[in-house]
């Protein structure tokens, strides 16, 4: 799966909870952070602390890979309006 934005993240995090059959609470204390914070991670607030990012992907069995991309391809895919309009709705 191809995460390219918080909010990307966000239905990837809330559909692996409900999978797993998890509350946010219930993912929260096996991911040793808030309810709070995991209510924030859903909506897609994009001010979320990368080391806890990982302990929650953990916590739901899920991984980050790293790869790289074709700069020069994504450069002319990426469509600065709407990358805006992201951001300003956060």
């Amino acid at each position: 799966m191809k995460i390219n934005s918080m909010r990307d993240f966000a239905a990837t995090v809330r559909g692996r909870r409900h999978d797993l059959h998890l509350s946010q609470a219930g993912l929260a204390s096996r991911a040793r952070v808030s309810r709070e914070w995991i209510s924030g991670v859903e909506a897609g607030k994009s001010t979320v602390e990368f080391g806890l990012v990982i302990r929650l992907l953990d916590a739901l069995g899920l991984g980050l890979d790293v790869v790289v991309r074709d700069t020069a391809q994504d450069a002319a895919a990426v469509d600065l309006d709407s990358l805006l309009e992201e951001h300003r709705g956060q």
